[in-house]
């Protein structure tokens, strides 16, 4: 399967907003579970099927997390393309203020 892959250092609470131009299934996973995604593995993420955008998804934890979007279609697709759509990854990023 062919994917729009980026990955980013994000902390706690930060959101991703994704715009896409068409259905899109995103998800946000760490790098153990991105690797076994990548790898046709078992894997947990944060996300799902969108149709409306943007498309928030809140971080639960500081660290390095990958974003995928592949398209969500009936008809069957290659898997040697990347999904032909047009989309914008953006963040929210939860700056801490200083309490002091």
């Amino acid at each position: 399967m062919k994917f729009i892959h980026r990955r980013e250092y994000l902390n706690e609470d930060d959101l991703v907003i994704i715009e896409s131009s068409q259905p899109c299934n995103i998800r946000l996973m760490n790098d153990a579970n991105f690797r076994s995604f990548r790898n046709g593995g078992r894997h947990t993420y944060h996300g799902g099927a969108f149709i409306r955008f943007p498309a928030r998804i809140r971080v639960p934890s500081t660290g390095f997390w990958n974003i995928t979007l592949d398209t969500v279609t009936r008809k069957a697709i290659s898997v040697t393309q990347k999904p032909k759509l047009d989309f914008r990854i953006r963040f929210k990023r939860n700056t801490p203020t200083d309490q002091g």
